[in-house]
């Protein structure tokens, strides 16, 4: 420690200065410029310590607020040109990077659509449009190797072969397919379509009726229930009879000569007259989409009572004068006759009217034949004709 008033060096515990005698002051003077002094400094040292504050475009201290220059306004007027001219660029950049990226992406999803089974497709589409059958037959076959269960490429393989006026190997385009994937309704579907396209509906129950179960659950509005027969076909009957055909479907189509129906055939409005003799009903329902299900088949047979032979005269005797013989022929039959003792049949000779009853021994024999063919017993009549000469 040191004399305030001459800086004599004072010992440690001493209250006088030995060299002046002036007295020590434990507790200094107060000057309160010392302690606006150290608040000053303190106040130096915290503006130097934070970060500079973003300014609001005032000027808060007196001392900076002057007009700036022309030349300080042109370079801050350039700088601020420079940068929004960076800024231009960079989204201009952006811009361009991102069209190249898009233009990247379509580039690459048509590069992918192209070389895909639809695109594909479309391709083998457009060809056939075009009649470039052989570049869509083409487009078609790569499709179908590249998806052999898809039904697309199928139908569009067909359309080339129907242009072409095949329809043979149109449908056989389907059919393989459908033994290749016997389980596949949509290839089903696509031959469906085809048949009725093509004006074939008559194959698509004998299409259906060889499919999986799970092909006639899937297809079930495709498959057309058998029409219902009246009368039972199990037994003979013997007078004339009305069958009656039932069904839900829109109309019933049906034959009576054992030939399969169509849709040209006879269309069922009111009970089928079955005559004398044996018939064959062949009938198919038909919805109202057209589509047909599979024909049922009936036989039937009436026999009608028949005479057990004919009734002829005059009876078996010796005559001496010419005589007729007659042959009583009910309605509905037909006579024939022999005179050499054969069994008549119908290529016999046809009993017409009375006949003349020939000279000597004659054995006749004559039948009864109905509409339907069934022949009755044989009548015989033994004739002798002795004519004598003199007692003329």
């Amino acid at each position: 420690m040191r004399c305030s008033n001459c800086g004599h060096e004072i010992p440690k515990g001493a209250l006088y200065c030995k060299k002046c005698g002036q007295e020590l002051r434990i507790v200094p003077d107060y000057n309160p410029l010392d302690d606006m002094l150290t608040a000053q400094i303190k106040v130096s040292i915290n503006d130097k310590n934070e970060k500079p504050k973003r300014t609001t475009g005032r000027i808060s201290d007196t001392s900076a607020r002057r007009t700036p220059t022309p030349d300080e306004r042109e370079a801050r007027r350039r700088q601020a040109e420079r940068r929004r001219e960076l800024k231009r660029k960079k989204r201009r950049r952006l811009l361009f990077g991102m069209a190249a990226f898009l233009i990247a992406i379509v580039g690459l999803c048509i590069l992918l659509y192209q070389t895909s089974y639809a695109g594909i497709v479309k391709k083998g589409n457009k060809a056939l449009l075009s009649s470039e059958y052989a570049n869509a037959q083409e487009y078609f076959e790569k499709a179908i190797d590249k998806k052999p269960e898809q039904p697309e490429a199928y139908v569009g393989l067909s359309h080339v072969y129907i242009a072409k006026g095949n329809l043979n190997n149109a449908e056989t385009v389907f059919l393989d397919a459908i033994e290749q994937y016997s389980d596949n309704t949509a290839i089903y579907k696509a031959c469906i379509q085809f048949y009725l396209d093509t004006n074939q509906a008559l194959e698509i129950p004998q299409l259906l009726s060889k499919a999986t179960d799970k092909v006639k659950n899937s297809l079930s509005d495709y498959i057309i229930d058998r029409p219902e027969y009246s009368l039972d076909a199990g037994k003979v009957y013997d007078d004339v009879q009305q069958l009656t055909l039932t069904s839900s479907e829109e109309t019933i189509y049906y034959t009576t000569d054992g030939t399969d129906p169509t849709f040209n055939s006879l269309k069922y409005t009111e009970p089928i007259q079955l005559d004398e003799g044996e018939t064959i009903v062949k009938a198919i329902a038909v919805n109202k989409k057209g589509i047909p299900g599979l024909y049922e088949s009936k036989t039937y047979v009436i026999e009608l009572p028949i005479e057990d032979a004919p009734a002829i005269s005059p009876s078996t005797g010796q005559y001496d004068e010419p005589m007729k013989i007659e042959i009583k022929v009910p309605d509905g039959y037909t006579a024939y006759y022999t005179m050499d003792g054969s069994t008549p049949t119908t290529a016999s000779k046809k009993y017409t009217g009375p006949i003349d009853m020939p000279e000597n021994d004659t054995l006749f024999k004559a039948i009864l034949v109905n509409a339907s063919g069934r022949s009755s017993g044989v009548t015989t009549r033994n004739y002798i004709l002795d004519i004598n000469e003199d007692e003329e």
